[in-house]
């Protein structure tokens, strides 16, 4: 009989085309979020939550061996946790901040420590032995053997809607013969899902399976979602430091500007594992790739062309100082108040470091004012930003990255009429997608094979510029500048470039 070692998170169903990615991830996952913000409830109906019960100890192989037992004799999908505080406050505020990810919560390790506390959430919590477990934690295991996308009717979010259904979400756990690796945690509090908005972390957890989905699938990485009850950035760096040592890494997601820099920044200063920040520095590489090879197809360098970003929250921000790494000059960043620019009033600490660099002329204008005469514009804000006026405005062969979701800045086709020379979207519904899964899932591969344990500004421009290299000279066009966000090459290509020499 084989000697189980280990849980890893899987996919429940296979992502082999850019129509499946669709359904189990970014846009049909929206649909999902939507239904669980409207009912909370829901969130048992379209996720793995119903089956799904943290296991809370002091020391990881405890929790763990607890975790093997749930998965092995009542089919449970169990995640293993490590709290570093005996504190009982401690033990209190990591239980109901981690409640939304979740439909039981083991403390049965914990029982001399846990049996006084009051609990304040709203599913089950075991704080001792009990006679049934199956009765008391009421887990519903739903399978899904030989999948057919076929059988799914409608639109992309009516089969999202339909395969989160009868599968209970998209992730599973599975026991395995290896040493346990420890999960990568995907963190979120729920405050930018998408262009969801500040959905909460209940409303999250779909778009946090889709990305453990990707982990797997693409990178051969568990991961495990994490959405959190709290949104203040103290609580939530105090709650990733109190179980850091059940992960390998954490990757934050969904969590707005500007606390996300502060909950990045003191993460990375005070874990012990490595941080990534997705929306920041996933974005910010793929998109530096596929710049770099527009530029060449247009013959223009980075150090000559000015740059103009609509958005500056986190994404953009984070693409901006990439760039700038790279060897860009002038870059101008715009929001919904205009250009940012040094000593402006609404500017935030991001805003106030970001003008050091950039917008050095101080222009003060708007974005209509601030396009004209640009060479790159990359847009990380909101639909129907851009017209055709402004397209016609910019310099000879003008690159138009209009990266807002579900909706862009100006459709890639509306912007190619006009006369932009290459377009990019975060869409796959046209050429030249900028996802970040093909990003993160090599990334974290090769940080956990080199056991990195800080993501530095060198390992992501190393990053970007392998991906841009993944398309050769003679398959660059002005519809392919970046490679299928499913191509198999490109995680061992980000995985083996993580190590810097």
């Amino acid at each position: 009989m084989a000697k189980y070692n280990g849980i890893k998170i899987v996919s429940k169903v296979k992502v082999t085309n850019k129509n499946e990615l669709a359904i189990v991830y970014t846009p049909g996952v929206a649909a999902s979020c939507l239904k669980i913000k409207e009912d909370s409830e829901k969130s048992f109906v379209y996720t793995n939550r119903e089956n799904s019960v943290a296991v809370l100890s002091f020391e990881y192989e405890k929790s763990l061996e607890r975790a093997i037992f749930l998965k092995s004799t009542l089919n449970i999908d169990a995640y293993p946790f490590e709290i570093s505080s005996k504190l009982p406050e401690k033990i209190k505020f990591v239980v109901e901040n981690i409640e939304p990810s979740f439909g039981a919560i083991d403390l049965s390790i914990l029982e001399n420590e846990v049996k006084d506390i009051d609990f304040n959430v709203n599913i089950p919590v075991l704080k001792g032995k009990t006679d049934n477990l199956k009765e008391f934690f009421l887990c519903i295991s739903k399978n899904v053997f030989m999948f057919d996308y076929n059988t799914l009717k409608g639109n992309t979010s009516e089969k999202s809607l339909q395969l989160r259904e009868m599968a209970g979400g998209v992730i599973e756990t599975q026991l395995t013969e290896d040493v346990q690796q420890k999960p990568v945690g995907i963190v979120s509090d729920g405050s930018a899902v998408l262009g969801l908005g500040d959905i909460g972390g209940v409303a999250g957890m779909p778009v946090m399976e889709g990305k453990a989905v990707l982990f797997q699938e693409l990178g051969g990485v568990s991961a495990m979602p994490l959405c959190i009850k709290t949104q203040i950035p103290e609580k939530i760096i105090e709650l990733v430091l109190l179980l850091q040592n059940s992960f390998s890494g954490i990757n934050l997601e969904d969590i707005k500007a500007p606390k996300c820099f502060e909950v990045e920044g003191k993460l990375i200063e005070k874990a012990d594992i490595p941080i990534f920040h997705d929306d920041q520095h996933g974005t910010a590489i793929v998109v530096l790739a596929g710049l770099l090879n527009a530029l060449h197809l247009a013959g223009k360098k980075i150090e000559d062309v000015k740059i103009i970003f609509s958005g500056a929250g986190a994404a953009a921000i984070a693409v901006c100082k990439l760039i700038l790494l790279a060897g860009a000059k002038n870059i101008i960043l715009f929001d919904s108040k205009g250009s940012v620019y040094k000593g402006r009033e609404k500017n935030n600490f991001a805003h106030d470091e970001i003008t050091k660099y950039t917008n050095l002329n101080n222009f003060k204008g708007d974005l209509k004012e601030g396009i004209k005469g640009a060479d790159v514009f990359i847009g990380l804000s909101a639909p129907n930003l851009v017209d055709e006026k402004m397209i016609k405005s910019m310099n000879n062969k003008p690159i138009v990255f209009a990266l807002a979701n579900p909706i862009p800045e100006i459709l890639p086709d509306k912007a190619r009429e006009y006369g932009a020379y290459i377009t990019a979207s975060g869409r796959s519904d046209f050429p030249n997608q900028i996802n970040n899964s093909l990003v993160f899932p090599g990334l974290f591969n090769g940080v956990l094979k080199y056991n990195i344990k800080k993501i530095t500004d060198e390992i992501k421009l190393n990053c970007a510029l392998a991906l841009a290299s993944t398309v050769k000279d003679s398959e660059l066009s002005v519809d392919y500048i970046l490679p299928d966000a499913l191509d198999v090459r490109v995680s061992r290509i980000i995985s083996d470039n993580v190590l810097i020499d």
